[in-house]
């Protein structure tokens, strides 16, 4: 007998009822970004490797260890995509998008990283983004911020804290790095292994360590806000005062950094305490140098990624559904030629937008069996074929989910309306 074959750790199914309600939190999501003027932008799942080994850092945990990387059959390195900023840029210079003009993109679909599955965080895991270019202003960083507090709105979702930092310029992230790294330095010994290897090639991720045994420790390093330049603090300052004009609550968080090297300035976190060890729900921040890094003009931007696994996780703790609760109207007949009819007819329903979700019975059984099922299947509607109806060139209507049995028989042509008609009558 053969092994029975499941999927790969960590790589998840999406049943029909789970699916669904994705779709209606991601239908949320796209009106908000549609209604701030971002365009969907569709990316490979597969990019070079040399695109995240140079714009997430070499020396970064995604790149070290979490990346699933391949050689092709022509001895190319390609990488699964682990995240979904870098293939943006990309783009955006192949396709020379960026022409000086705001431009606004939001993508979505799946990442790969190779970590240990757990609540929240998987091998294969899903995203939705957004990314502006061509603007280095506090406005824009208060109006793409201010567009995420939008969709907790329109979700129906409670308890989400704004965390905000500035990361400062290039060149203070450097001073500030050699402070860091002088006060790590004497307490090496009290640093975790990961610390110990972070503190030479990425010791602002020091900062950012989930070890509660270092949270002192980290608690009384230098401040990063401390050693902003002046520029990047005038930038922060009138990105807080925006944020308070727009009705926008956020906690300033000095030790907020992300794991990514190409952030500068603003950066942000949206967390929750309803998700345990994995509270980040959406994350952000300014890369201004990140074109010019690909090899393109220089092109200020900013963006974010929400994770939509934990989103739909912080949905079910909360008990919204949003997902889509279509009318089902539901085809009963006998066999042979009053069902070829129903066949027909229920093509002709679900014709042109707005149409209803129309259900063929095709299993045996009389009446009653078909109307069990329809009811099993959720159907508001049942419209019923038999041999008088089909000689007439009529259909009963009848509703299943009205206060007392509602039905009526009318010409195939007036099916539409006398629903429409049933259904007020059913209201009154």
């Amino acid at each position: 007998m053969a092994a029975k074959l499941q999927a790969v750790r960590g790589m998840n199914d999406l049943l029909p009822g789970a699916s669904a309600r994705w779709r209606g939190a991601e239908q949320r999501l796209h009106g908000v970004l549609a209604r701030h003027g971002y365009d969907e932008i569709r990316l490979p799942l597969v990019e070079p490797t040399a695109l995240f080994a140079r714009t997430i850092g070499e020396v970064t945990d995604i790149v070290e260890k979490e990346m699933y990387t391949f050689l092709d059959r022509n001895g190319d390195s390609l990488t699964l995509r682990p995240e979904g900023t870098a293939g943006v840029v990309r783009a955006g210079i192949e396709h020379g998008l960026f022409q000086g003009q705001l431009l606004r993109l939001w993508y979505q679909g799946p990442m790969f990283r190779h970590e240990r599955p757990q609540r929240g965080r998987y091998r294969q895991f899903h995203q939705v983004g957004a990314e502006c270019f061509g603007s280095a202003e506090p406005e824009l960083d208060a109006e793409l911020i201010a567009m995420t507090a939008q969709f907790w709105r329109e979700l129906g979702l409670p308890g989400l804290r704004l965390e905000i930092n500035s990361l400062g310029s290039r060149e203070a992230r450097a001073a500030y790095r050699g402070h860091l790294q002088d006060y790590f330095r004497g307490h090496c010994a009290a640093l975790d292994a990961d610390s110990q290897r972070r503190l030479e090639t990425n010791p602002l991720r020091i900062l950012d360590s989930k070890n509660p045994d270092l949270a002192a420790l980290i608690a009384a390093a230098p401040s990063l806000p401390e050693h902003l330049d002046a520029e990047s603090r005038a930038h922060f300052e009138r990105l807080c005062a925006l944020l308070d004009g727009l009705g926008v609550a956020y906690s300033v968080n000095p030790r907020l950094v992300r794991g990514l090297d190409y952030y500068g300035r603003t950066v942000f976190e949206w967390v929750t305490d309803a998700l345990g060890a994995q509270g980040t729900v959406c994350a952000g921040g300014r890369y201004d140098t990140l074109v010019e890094q690909l090899g393109g003009r220089p092109t200020p931007a900013i963006g974010f990624a929400l994770g939509l696994e934990r989103l739909l996780d912080l949905l079910a703790v909360h008990e919204v559904d949003l997902s889509p609760q279509p009318a089902i109207w539901y085809m009963v007949s006998t066999p042979g030629a009053c069902r070829a009819r129903a066949l027909q007819l229920a093509a002709e329903l679900r014709a042109g937008p707005g149409a209803p979700v129309v259900l063929m019975d095709h299993a045996s059984g009389n009446f009653g069996k078909q109307m069990q099922r329809a009811d099993k299947a959720g159907a508001a509607v049942a419209l019923i074929l038999g041999e008088d109806e089909l000689a007439a060139g009529t259909v009963t209507v009848r509703l299943l989910r009205a206060a007392q049995t509602t039905q009526e028989t009318v010409p195939q042509q007036a099916i539409h309306a006398t629903v429409a008609h049933l259904i007020a009558k059913d209201s009154l």
